[in-house]
């Protein structure tokens, strides 16, 4: 789906690069932003054509990825000097309809903000081992903050049973994914120019405790003895909420983006395990087995990168993702 408009508004076409920059699953990039026009207001819409449907078929991770980019929107209208008023799914009626945002009074940008805000271009996503440096304990507890903000839970995974149940879930449902053919294939076909660089790909998925994503099929190829499986894991968490609605995925995508940001700003990236969250019954044992009873969102690593990567992740232009509110009809 592609709909565009010749003249953006100034800020709509700065919120647009901000909400770009967001994270989603397997770089699918699943939304589409409007502008009402004269810079008056900005909508987040989910791109239903971008979702992954093996992989996402209740639409979990794509409105996830839209609440982080939803949060990147906010501190961009905060770097332009406003406070965001945020309006959650504004139209019972159309479910793609994610959020609406608003420009309020005039207020200037906090130190913080600013933060978030210059991270936004340094923050990726990685795939593979992190370096020896642990994760300060005083940034884990900061980032359980950052999380609390946005009305979700960061949870630190370091009890060793707990560890290995949350490894046995992502394990169990990554050989599931990897001997389903048609779920091979849907991955297979987000590695490319428009998806995940092959050179993010090339690490083998089982070098670390919990399993990765098998983009280039390298397990089938050669199997990674257990013994050698765990070094380079880093700070393993997850990310919950108290419900499982449609609001509760963009909050925990807000959540998200907050926390992503303010760990890059830190030094600090995540790589994510969400496999175990798109099966029901490995997700409802975390629920019950790690999160007491909250709904697991996120599974992710946090590390330190040991080299800076050598790839570009390409992101869908303004043009492609920015639409007049008058262009709506003809999607």
């Amino acid at each position: 789906m592609s709909v565009t408009h010749e003249k953006p508004g100034r800020a709509a076409l700065h919120l647009a690069r901000a909400a770009s920059l967001a994270p989603s699953a397997h770089n699918t990039q699943p939304w589409l932003f409007v502008e009402e026009g004269h810079d008056h207001g900005f909508e987040v819409h989910l791109d239903g054509a971008r979702r992954m449907l093996l992989t996402d078929p209740d639409g979990r991770e794509a409105v996830i990825a839209c609440g982080a980019a939803l949060f990147n929107a906010r501190i961009a209208v905060r770097h332009l000097g406003f406070r965001p008023v945020v309006d959650l799914l504004p139209q019972p009626g159309d479910s793609g309809h994610l959020a609406r945002v608003g420009f309020a009074a005039h207020t200037p940008c906090t130190p913080e903000e600013t933060l978030l805000a210059d991270a936004m271009v340094h923050r990726h996503t990685h795939r593979g081992r992190f370096g020896a440096e642990p994760v300060a304990q005083s940034l884990l507890d900061e980032l359980h903050e950052q999380a609390r903000i946005e009305g979700a839970t960061f949870q630190v995974v370091d009890d060793p049973d707990q560890l290995e149940l949350l490894a046995d879930l992502v394990r169990t449902a990554e050989e599931a994914h990897r001997a389903d053919f048609g779920h091979t294939v849907e991955l297979a076909r987000r590695v490319g120019p428009y998806g995940v660089p092959v050179e993010a790909c090339r690490c083998h998925p089982d070098t670390t405790a919990l399993a990765g994503r098998d983009y280039l099929g390298l397990a089938r190829r050669y199997v990674v003895p257990s013994r050698s499986r765990g070094g380079g894991t880093g700070t393993v968490a997850v990310l919950s909420t108290p419900y499982d609605r449609r609001t509760d995925w963009l909050r925990a995508g807000q959540a998200l983006q907050r926390m992503l940001l303010y760990a890059a700003a830190h030094g600090v990236m995540a790589a994510f395990h969400t496999q175990p969250l798109e099966l029901p019954e490995p997700r409802a044992r975390l629920r019950t087995g790690l999160t007491a009873g909250r709904h697991p969102q996120l599974v992710l690593r946090l590390g330190h990168v040991p080299q800076p990567r050598t790839w570009y992740v390409p992101r869908r232009p303004p043009t492609q993702v920015l639409v007049h509110a008058d262009a709506r009809a003809r999607w």
